[in-house]
């Protein structure tokens, strides 16, 4: 097991001594070494370098691939480009067909941006145009970076990905209607194109620890989901391996789930977070605010479900880094240290 080391700018963490955490590497351990050809390298465009894009960008760029990627502000170019990667501007509320011409020199392709509710995959707006710049291009493999949110209610039972799609919102409607775009545009193409339904994405910088040490009051989308009794996430770690995986066998129109094995209520892995923060940085923070209410909601508004990993195991060969949210953690607070408190 290889350590990759993931050079991100981590959100600051504000803290109510008003210190903030500096800029850091974050370490993540990802399950590299059972794909050695990997080390060969590709041409990896990633649509949205946000979280997962950053850090499944590093995890190929220590496998030295060729990585370029796209970004929504002037800013944030500079600071991808800084840590290696050659970026270009992607506007969702005007995107521009030349980055198309950028896309169809590479070999492989992550869409990591959300469609828009009443105006579908920024990407897809012109499908004939993009379909008729990338049939010539080196493209071999397409991965489409969805959500579980498109199963919709199923009253708590466990789903999987041959169950039926039915998405209870219009952002998890828009979710579903560019999955079957994306995997239209791969058929006709003739490019392997995946689907991934992930999770509640966390790790370093975005976890229930980070929302601890922030020491903020839980937004209204937060307090909605603490009344939830099933979330499945997935640890970015893992992401990135399954991502791996596909790569090293490419399954076209195939559909896969990544979650972890336990989809635990948020109220229990706040509880384990807080135990955690305070086990590491015992008398540093205040007692964290009450995170136990909630908000009333329709019900089925957001779907209460739990979502099945079988076949990203099965036919991926997928071993989870961290199969639940207390070995995803533990290792998250045990990579911090005290620059993440200033005195």
């Amino acid at each position: 097991m290889e350590i990759c080391r993931v050079p991100i700018q981590l959100p600051a963490i504000n803290l109510r001594f008003d210190k903030t955490s500096a800029f850091r590497q974050v370490t993540v351990r990802c399950s590299l070494s059972q794909n050695p050809k990997l080390s060969i390298g590709g041409e990896m465009f990633i649509l949205g370098m946000g979280f997962v894009g950053q850090f499944f960008a590093a995890d190929l760029k220590s496998n030295k691939w060729v990585v370029s990627g796209s970004c929504t502000s002037v800013a944030k170019k500079k600071k991808l480009e800084e840590l290696g990667y050659q970026t270009y501007i992607f506007d969702a509320n005007d995107p521009q067909p030349e980055i198309l011409e950028v896309v169809k020199n590479h070999t492989h392709l992550v869409v990591s941006i959300p469609p828009r509710v009443g105006f579908g995959d920024p990407m897809l707006r012109h499908k004939e145009l993009v379909e008729s710049i990338l049939k010539d291009g080196r493209l071999q493999w397409i991965a489409y970076l969805s959500s579980t949110s498109v199963y919709g209610d199923y009253g708590g039972a466990w789903v999987d990905e041959d169950d039926q799609v039915r998405p209870a919102n219009e952002v998890a409607k828009a979710r579903l209607a560019a999955e079957v775009e994306w995997l239209r545009l791969g058929d006709n193409l003739g490019i392997s194109t995946q689907v991934f339904r992930l999770g509640g994405i966390y790790g370093p910088g975005r976890s229930a620890v980070d929302t601890i040490l922030k020491q903020e009051p839980l937004s209204k989308g937060q307090k909605t989901r603490v009344s939830k009794s099933y979330t499945s996430r997935v640890h970015v770690a893992d992401i990135c391996q399954a991502l791996h995986a596909s790569i090293m066998k490419p399954s076209k129109g195939k559909i896969y789930n990544i979650v972890d094995d336990d989809p635990a209520p948020r109220t229990e892995v706040f509880s384990l977070a807080q135990k955690l923060v305070e086990e590491k940085f015992p008398k540093k923070i205040n007692m964290a605010p009450e995170r136990s209410e909630s908000v009333a909601i329709e019900k089925g508004s957001r779907g209460e479900k739990r979502v099945s990993n079988a076949r990203l195991k099965k036919e991926l060969g997928v071993k989870l880094t961290h199969p639940t949210y207390r070995s995803g953690l533990q290792s998250i607070i045990e990579n911090m240290d005290s620059s993440h408190l200033q005195n």
